[in-house]
């Protein structure tokens, strides 16, 4: 996914920009950068691969090494970013938040048209930030040719500029998939996709970009170049996983929408009479939580957490570059309360299963440690479709997906024209599904949150959340 953040203001913000950045560090594990311009005009900049280590280890004492009023940052998950671009519009830094599906695409019509060159990074790949820079460039103006970018772009992109004269460009993506908002205080302006990133450093939230909208902002003022549209398909996995607890979008904050979205599941299951005989309730992994309490205090039954996540050494379980070595660390990261455990009948509530591999080794060790039975809850339907619009569940086929791979294991090719039967936990095909992945995954019981659950929990109207990852619709 990623995330970004930038402030224009009248003095030094470099610091602020660094505490910015860094709380989008759930949003991203790849590469981060930060640019900032000087009084004089001079961009600085930094970038680094944060695979192995933390943001802020690597952006330790920024302050000492970029300079000014202005400056923007951002956790990448998919190209090294900001990039410093000298164009007919001035120089500027830009960086993105989203995916171009249809990059290669764009890049062979592009330079078959003579246009210019692009920088090779590692498998010959172009970073999809240039990419949009050169799209933009092919318009007379900088609002048009975000516009541009926006149009040829298959996926999502919003995006943002620090010119040369420490105003900021920004744009929300034209489908509004991913939230953009402006804060204030009294020295000027900040863009972040996590307002509270912002509001925790003092400034008050004053706009939420609508989709497609494309604003200048300076320290005094915001200048609307495109007003944008009230429709918009916000993922609604920001919801379900990628966003951080205290987080807002569009008004619906994410730990109590979590909570509802449990508790929605419970009362399906009371009502329908499939409430297990359980000991405890728990969520699986730490963004499971807040769904699996929501779920507890709806069917009595206690919350506990029958393992914790050792933490203070391993903090990400993808450090190591080795498949198996990560294997190895997530698993040594779970550490038992056998108390919890041996002679229990528990239920996990977890986010979303995509491809299920940890859910297994996790399922596995609660056995080990004498686990009566293991119930599983996913507080999303089944993932059917790898996403195409942003990062989550992409994958470089829809086989990857656990789903898939069970229906087609089931009924063949054939069984993928009833994708709707197999995601209704009450059809024949629904049932046999949800048996199949027990047996793989040695679950004593499974079910899925409801399509209709999950938006009753997030609360918006069905046409503005992008669901396509459960139901393919666009």
């Amino acid at each position: 996914m990623g995330g970004f953040f930038g402030i224009t203001s009248k003095k030094e913000c470099v610091q602020d920009v660094y505490f910015g950045v860094d709380y989008h560090s759930h949003l991203g594990k790849s590469r981060a950068g930060m640019a900032s311009v000087t009084e004089f005009g001079e961009f600085e900049r930094e970038i680094h691969n944060i695979e192995n280590s933390p943001f802020r280890t690597k952006f330790d004492n920024i302050t000492a090494r970029l300079h000014g009023n202005a400056c923007v940052g951002c956790i990448s998950d998919v190209d090294p970013q900001p990039l410093i671009i000298r164009s007919k519009f001035g120089t500027y830094a830009i960086t993105m938040v989203g995916y171009v599906s249809n990059s290669e695409k764009l890049i062979k019509q592009y330079l078959s048209e003579n246009r210019g060159v692009f920088q090779g990074m590692s498998g010959n790949k172009v970073n999809s930030t240039e990419l949009i820079a050169a799209l933009i460039e092919e318009k007379d103006t900088l609002v048009e040719g975000v516009k541009n970018a926006q149009k040829q772009i298959v996926g999502s992109a919003s995006i943002m500029l620090l010119m040369e004269n420490g105003s900021l460009f920004v744009a929300r993506d034209k489908d509004g998939r991913i939230p953009v908002s402006i804060g204030k205080n009294a020295t000027g302006h900040s863009v972040s996709f996590e307002s509270f990133a912002f509001e925790k450093l003092g400034f008050t939230k004053v706009k939420d970009l609508k989709s497609g909208e494309i604003v200048e902002i300076n320290p005094d003022e915001i200048i609307v170049h495109d007003k944008g549209s009230e429709q918009m398909k916000i993922c609604a996995f920001l919801w379900t996983y990628y966003g951080y607890p205290n987080a807002n979008y569009e008004g619906k904050n994410v730990e109590l929408v979590r909570m509802r979205n449990g508790q929605i599941m419970a009362e399906n299951e009371i009502n329908a009479g499939t409430l297990p005989k359980l000991d405890y309730v728990s969520g699986v992994p730490d963004s499971g939580t807040p769904h699996a309490i929501g779920y507890s205090n709806e069917s009595k039954v206690p919350f506990a957490r029958p393992f914790i996540k050792y933490t203070p050494a391993w903090a990400r379980s993808f450090i190591p570059t080795n498949q198996n070595e990560r294997k190895k660390v997530a698993r040594m990261k779970q550490i038992p309360v056998v108390e919890l455990i041996k002679g229990k009948n528990l239920l996990f509530v977890d986010d979303s299963i995509v491809r299920g591999t940890q859910l297994n080794e996790t399922v596995d060790f609660l056995f080990k440690n004498g686990a009566k039975s293991v119930h599983m809850r996913s507080a999303c339907p089944p993932i059917m479709y790898a996403c195409k619009y942003l990062n989550f569940s992409r994958n470089n086929s829809d086989m990857d997906l656990l789903a898939r791979r069970v229906i087609v294991e089931l009924e063949g090719e054939e069984g993928l024209k009833y994708i709707d039967e197999y995601a209704d936990g009450s059809t024949e095909r629904g049932k046999k599904f949800r048996k199949a992945i027990c047996e793989k995954m040695k679950f004593d019981s499974l079910e899925y949150q409801t399509l209709e659950g999950m938006m009753k929990a997030i609360g918006l109207e069905p046409c503005k959340v992008c669901t396509y990852c459960w139901n393919g619709k666009e």
